[in-house]
């Protein structure tokens, strides 16, 4: 027998399927990975397993025990917690990996209705879960090069232009070869992934080009070389691969412009003047729940509609 779904709008019609288009994130998201482990070392791979193990696992297990259809072979669990472990630093203790998917997964998913339904991005709701619950772990970047015993504890690059010191050169930041969460030190391992979700048609160029666009202004206009802004941080990391989220972020055009503007904005006067380094997480998630709301001004209006008067 066949069955019939019936899901919420917007209904996007499309000849890629979810598993289609998860597993083309996944792709994308392999330099990254590699990266981290060329930087970081194995045990960038050991957090990512973790994380991804943690966030399958609990998706299944939720479904069951509620008796609703099994669909961690849709991949987005994978997705989820591969961005969960990329958020994280290599200095972790691996239980933190798996509270965040299981807190991202169980209350950030499943809770509002599973995949389509959720109105925040669950690894950047795990990552401010984690940074609230341990900062102390959470700002402990470091930096090791495989082979290494010796781990280095160092300030990350947000965390030195905050204070004023020496920053990293340029390239070593475009290389990824600086502190910080795993996934988000390497600009050109991003860029790479980026580019291939762009050419597959899996993201558009609105959101990224600016959110992006919108940091290297401000900066500029605040006297911060535009270039170290892009670079530094989780800027490409969550304009890429977060901000473009199918179901936290607008779907129209001038939605998808503002969310990046949003974005940008939030993001730049955080890192300038807030007491956290970093902005791009908090600037993601406020937006994503602002969404509804851009959603209903930028929607075109029915043609042949009739306003009505209260």
């Amino acid at each position: 027998m066949n069955k019939l779904i019936v899901s919420s709008s917007p209904h996007i019609l499309s000849k890629n399927s979810i598993q289609r288009i998860m597993l083309d994130v996944i792709i994308a998201l392999m330099p990254a990975l590699v990266a981290a482990i060329i930087f970081f070392g194995h045990r960038a791979l050991v957090i990512t397993i973790v994380s991804v193990a943690a966030a399958v696992l609990t998706e299944a297990v939720l479904q069951k025990l509620c008796k609703k259809p099994v669909t961690v072979n849709d991949l987005s669990a994978v997705v989820s917690g591969i961005l969960i472990a990329f958020n994280l630093p290599v200095s972790v203790p691996l239980w933190m990996p798996v509270v965040g998917s299981v807190f991202a997964m169980a209350l950030v998913k499943f809770v509002f209705g599973g995949l389509g339904h959720n109105f925040m991005n669950p690894a950047l709701a795990a990552r401010a879960l984690l940074t609230v619950s341990w900062p102390a772990r959470m700002a402990g970047a470091v930096w090791t090069q495989p082979g290494n015993i010796d781990v280095i504890g160092i300030a990350t690059p947000l965390e030195l232009l905050k204070a004023g010191e020496n920053l990293p050169g340029i390239y070593d930041l475009f290389m990824g070869n600086v502190a910080g969460c795993l996934g988000e030190t390497s600009a050109l391992a991003l860029l790479i992934g980026g580019i291939y979700l762009l050419l597959r048609g899996v993201i558009n160029w609105r959101t990224p080009v600016t959110f992006i666009g919108s940091v290297a202004l401000i900066s500029w206009i605040f006297g911060v070389n535009p270039l170290y802004s892009i670079l530094a941080g989780g800027l490409m990391l969550g304009a890429l691969f977060m901000a473009t989220d199918y179901a936290t972020a607008p779907v129209t055009p001038k939605g998808q412009l503002i969310m990046g503007v949003g974005c940008g904005v939030i993001t730049t006067f955080i890192r300038l003047f807030g007491g956290y380094p970093e902005g791009v997480s908090y600037s993601i998630l406020f937006m994503n729940v602002m969404t509804p709301l851009i959603d209903k001004f930028t929607m075109p209006k029915k043609f042949g509609g009739v306003k009505t008067h209260a």
